[in-house]
């Protein structure tokens, strides 16, 4: 008997929507043309490529959990609740996902008016549309046979990228190796989840058919962000990288979850082999990326400004513009670029930047509210390069007693500013990356290092908390994201509009490939010169001593960097610092089955923001309480999808 199937989310997607974005993208229609019109010439195909990559992620966005939904980032509470119609990736950090409610899905359908209800596309009709555009590319007449065959490996690419997501998500997933008619038997439209190790299987394979046939690199401003062989590579290596970590290889605490046939969804078995497989590809995309000229990024020596820059605030421009450099960044490997990306990224310079509130501008003219904990702050090194707690010449235990700048500390804090221990004696990368009370912020229409910006954080002050219930833009934890915002973002003093300076968000960069590999090497064969070396490379642009000097040399234990287990804590620890607020922790604490250890029933903590003195703001308090089971590891099947298609089993502690 045939039934009509209503197109769900762990089913058969059979739509086709089309999204308008920017740069290539642009061309994609305000309607929805029907499959004949689409493929009848070379143009109309195109189309239909650009919307395949519609589906991509706005990375720069609160609807990517892994900006939100960990612990890097916190908003204050009047933003949480009246924002963006709330704020569903804070929900998860806060142990909010239930069943019934799946926060950040990417896999339900759009509401009657087209909207999505939770501001994610369904990535299961983006991959219902990858294969129409593989089933019909063979139509156009116009089409040559060179483009003909790189179109059909981006769409393959892209297809597995749409897999990878769902199964970091979800772990076992439905595989759409083609799609089934709209009137198709219910039995055979219910289809099943499949084991982790299948889905990668499939994903990696589509990605080795498809990579000779694309280019080495795509020429051409409105070509940025489609795929190319360094891209489709890195892909690669990212997702072997996530099977070979614990959360997919030899977890044990999924034993018993299996399928119908009972046959484990995720294996409980360690295999090594994995750790082999993914150094091969971590090394295979660093060799494409750099033969395609990708390296990392150091801000231009010859800056035109005032006076010749200071090899320290050109070290903090490298280290900011390995995300934010617009045109020049030949570290990026593949951005999300087009009109919405970029909108999105100079809101975040928007959301971050506290420069308006330092000129006693209007508070509304910016929402600097998005506030890095104060594990966040403690996480990065010292300036001897090693963790500020292990370091025998770093006074750890007064880190919060107050102290005043003198003269030497005039390019990363004002002098004369009292402020606290913690700020001070701490590796290039906190000061590129974090905004504190009392700390310079160079640029945004302030060139000269003898008059730059300074942040002033406390209560009352121009960058601090009003107290004004009306006023969401302050920070709750008293720091700021420096990172995310381009040096060239203005405030013009006596302006009173905020020019934010857009960029392509950086979904993979080469930094990101070296300290994968030297992880996959250190678990292939533990510590070794090559392990070290690939770190240190990510080290020198960051200004500290390469890892073998600086733990022999400055570490209480230095015995971690020749020790296996320990070696994997330190490369972890780099990971967290260069790539943070990326969007990398919250997928890699998964990955490394570290999550609990570092959310669950843990504190967000900031300073007390409310106080005007320095005694009163220097003074922890405890924002938030996160919570994160077990269970979250994995997101829940939606329940509505459970109820429509019973061969949906549930994910553990759902």
């Amino acid at each position: 008997m045939q039934k009509f199937i209503k197109i769900l989310a762990f089913m058969v997607p059979a739509s086709f929507l089309s999204q308008s974005c920017g740069d290539f993208l642009d061309v994609v229609p305000d309607d929805s043309p029907t499959l004949e019109i689409a493929f009848e010439n070379r143009n109309s195909a195109q189309t239909f490529l650009a919307t395949l990559y519609s589906y991509l992620p706005t990375y720069p966005n609160v609807t990517n959990p892994a900006l939100f939904g960990g612990d890097e980032l916190w908003v204050n509470p009047i933003v949480q609740q009246t924002a963006f119609g709330g704020f569903p990736a804070l929900e998860i950090a806060q142990g909010q996902q239930t069943e019934g409610n799946v926060r950040l899905s990417y896999s339900r359908n759009r509401n009657a008016n087209g909207s999505s209800p939770d501001g994610t596309p369904n990535l299961y009709i983006a991959l219902r549309d990858c294969n129409e555009f593989l089933e019909r590319i063979d139509i156009p007449f116009d089409l040559s046979e060179r483009e003909r065959k790189q179109w059909i490996a981006e769409a393959k690419v892209l297809k597995a990228y749409y897999h990878f997501w769902l199964m970091r998500m979800y772990g076992p997933i439905i595989v759409i190796r083609e799609n089934l008619p709209v009137h198709v038997d219910v039995d055979i439209a219910r289809r099943q989840r499949e084991p982790v190790d299948d889905v990668v299987d499939y994903i990696v394979g589509l990605i080795d058919e498809s990579i000779n046939d694309l280019p080495l690199e795509i020429v051409g401003g409105d070509q940025i962000g489609r795929i190319n062989q360094p891209i489709a590579a890195a892909i690669k290596a990212k997702i072997l990288m996530t099977a070979a970590s614990p959360l997919f290889n030899g977890n044990a605490d999924y034993s018993g979850f299996l399928n119908s046939q009972n046959r484990a969804f995720i294996n409980s078995t360690f295999d090594p082999a994995k750790w082999d497989s993914a150094a091969v590809a971590c090394k295979r995309a660093i060799d494409l990326a750099e033969a395609a000229g990708h390296k990392l990024y150091t801000f231009p020596s010859n800056f035109i400004g005032p006076n010749t820059l200071s090899e320290v605030t050109q070290r903090e421009l490298s280290i900011r513009g390995s995300i934010t450099e617009r045109e020049d960044n030949d570290e990026v490997i593949w951005s999300a670029t087009g009109r919405v990306n970029v909108t999105q990224s100079r809101a975040m310079a928007k959301m971050n930047d506290p420069l308006a509130l330092i000129t006693q501008f209007a508070h509304t003219s910016l929402q600097s509210y998005y506030s890095p904990p104060m594990r966040i702050a403690e996480m990065f090194y010292s300036e001897n390069g090693v963790p500020i707690e292990e370091d025998k010449y770093y006074d750890y235990n007064n880190r919060f007693n107050l102290r005043e700048s003198d003269a030497s500390t005039g390019l990363h804090i004002q002098s004369g500013y009292t402020t606290v221990e913690l700020h001070f004696h701490r590796e290039p990368r906190f000061y590129a990356s974090i905004g504190f009370d009392g700390g310079k912020w160079f640029g945004h229409d302030r060139f000269d290092e003898a008059n730059t910006w300074t942040c002033e954080m406390k209560g009352g002050q121009a960058g601090g908390y009003t107290g004004n219930p009306d006023d969401n833009t302050w920070s709750v934890t008293g720091y700021l994201p420096k990172k995310l915002v381009h040096y060239e973002s203005a405030h013009p003093e006596g302006g009173a509009r905020f020019n934010q300076e857009g960029y392509p968000w950086p979904i993979i960069r080469l930094a990101d490939l070296y300290l994968l590999y030297a992880e996959a090497l250190n678990e292939v064969a533990g510590p070794s010169s090559e392990v070290y070396k690939w770190i240190n490379i990510v080290r020198e642009r960051a200004g500290i001593p390469d890892v073998e000097d600086a733990w022999r040399s400055y570490s209480t234990s230095p015995e971690r960097i020749s020790d296996k287990a320990e070696l994997r804590k330190i490369i972890h620890r780099e990971r967290m610092i260069e790539l943070v607020f990326e969007g990398h922790r919250f997928w890699d604490l998964r990955r490394w089955k570290r999550a609990e250890e570092k959310m669950n029933g843990k504190l967000i903590k900031g300073w007390t923001i409310t106080s005007g003195s320095d005694a009163g703001f220097y003074n922890v308090r405890t924002v938030a309480q996160q919570s994160f089971q077990a269970r979250d590891y994995l997101w829940p099947v939606p329940l509505e999808n459970i109820l429509e298609n019973p061969n949906l089993i549930q994910n553990p502690g759902w």
